[in-house]
């Protein structure tokens, strides 16, 4: 090194740069929100929509908003209920079952509007759907998809209108299901309606299932019905439409006691007796109220199972000279061949009882047989008549009770033929229906359930 020079400073081994600045970083979680987090479950503030499910299929959603004006009266409340689909909202991709739950819009643009209004008005809002298609099955300890699809879509619906509602949703063919009442019943119980009262004549319930021409079904007509409050179409409620008449629609009000009463009588010491009828036609009702008392034996294939073991046991029975009566639909010609052969093989005078009761007549009678498991007040005077060992086929028998599919209803009016004195008959006696019970079976029978 040459002398004078400077000796060069070594490398830094630090960056040259100052070092950077510490931002203070905002934290999102306060004193609050950590207090939120480790509350017990029990003490965490609810959603704004809260969920739960009953047994036999009931979804029960319901949305309290934070802040609202509204103050519900304290005595005769006034009701709006709508249904859900067809009626509040339709499919945004124009299908006639949603893609998924975010496939929907208004019925109309109108309709929130006119739902806020109510609810300004003092109106309680609340939804009745059936929603057959939603499982209650868990899927891996959770939901099934078709339940958290409806919990969506119903979220952001009452989210949007951000008013104290809450929906029913049916699940099941139970005594939830529309027409029938129950929904209207867990909604009355929870909300003390049955202790502080319904303006009913004010109230109003709002479905497109009216039983006009091209409606589906007039499943929301009955239920407005049986609830007892004004019924009106979405077209009538949100559009200011006049009512389009509802064409055939059956009300089961018009066959209670408006049939005198048929008698049969007992024409020979040893005979056939052949029913025809549609199920829920009341063949089993009359056996028990008319041919028992006369001392008829009966033969029903829901019981033997197979036509052949009817035959065979009815066989047994007439040559043991006891007369029979054949509890079955019996519908064509074909059919009825098999008993008028047997009938003139052992030279036994065979006769038919022709049960006149309509399909809709007879869809309602399956079914409120099989909604109401228990013995009917209507039917306990026939207690005397029913030998004991026979009260489990005929009162108590879940099997007899089931619901019947539409297809057993279908079928026999396919099959159908009227009997005629050509097959062979010696006679045929009609028997329309007639419903005969105390004011609670009336009550009850006379309600729409289909």
């Amino acid at each position: 090194m040459a002398p004078g020079a400077m000796k060069r400073t070594a490398s830094p081994t630090r960056a040259i740069s100052p070092p950077p600045l510490r931002r203070k970083v905002e934290s999102s979680v306060n004193k609050k929100t950590v207090n939120s987090f480790f509350a017990p479950t029990s003490q965490k503030k609810p959603g704004p929509v809260t969920w739960r499910v009953l047994e036999k299929g009931l979804v029960i959603g319901k949305h309290s908003p934070e802040a609202t004006s509204t103050t519900l009266r304290s005595k005769d409340r006034k009701v709006a209920a709508f249904d859900l689909d067809g009626t509040l909202i339709k499919t945004k991709s124009g299908n006639k079952f949603a893609k998924g739950p975010e496939d929907w819009k208004w019925w109309d643009t109108g309709v929130p509007r006119k739902v806020r209004e109510l609810s300004s008005e003092g109106f309680q809002i609340v939804l009745f759907s059936n929603q057959s298609k939603i499982s209650l099955k868990k899927e891996k300890g959770a939901d099934s998809k078709s339940l958290s699809n409806f919990k969506e879509k119903l979220t952001a619906i009452m989210t949007q209108l951000d008013l104290p509602m809450s929906v029913y949703a049916s699940t099941e063919a139970t005594e939830y299901r529309k027409p029938r009442p129950g929904m209207w019943a867990e909604f009355r119980d929870y909300y003390d309606l049955d202790v502080v009262g319904v303006d009913m004549s004010n109230s109003v319930y709002v479905g497109d299932a009216a039983g006009r021409p091209g409606d589906f079904a007039a499943t929301d007509h009955g239920f407005a019905a049986n609830v007892g409050i004004p019924f009106k179409t979405p077209e009538e409620f949100f559009l200011g439409q006049d009512p389009v008449e509802a064409s055939g629609l059956f009300d089961p009000k018009e066959y209670i006691e408006t049939q005198p009463e048929t008698e049969f009588k007992r024409k020979h010491p040893l005979e056939l007796v052949l029913f025809c009828g549609s199920p829920g036609s009341g063949k089993s009702t009359f056996y028990w109220n008319n041919l028992e008392p006369l001392g008829y034996e009966r033969v029903n294939q829901d019981i033997l199972k197979t036509r052949q073991k009817c035959l065979k046991v009815t066989r047994e029975l007439l040559e043991a000279k006891k007369s029979v009566v054949v509890d079955n639909t019996n519908a064509n010609q074909e059919t009825r061949e098999h008993w008028t052969a047997l009938a003139k093989e052992l030279s036994v005078p065979i006769r038919v009882i022709h049960f006149l009761s309509p399909p809709e007549l007879c869809k309602h009678n399956a079914t409120v047989r099989a909604a109401n498991k228990t013995l009917p007040a209507s039917a306990r005077h026939m207690l005397k008549f029913v030998p004991s060992d026979k009260l489990t086929d005929f009162f108590k028998n879940p099997k007899s009770r089931a619901s019947l599919p539409g297809i057993a209803f279908a079928d026999y009016k396919r099959r159908y033929q009227e009997p005629t004195l050509d097959e062979g008959f010696e006679d045929i006696h009609p028997v329309p229906f007639r419903f005969v019970g105390d004011e609670e079976a009336k009550r009850i029978w006379g309600q729409y359930w289909v």
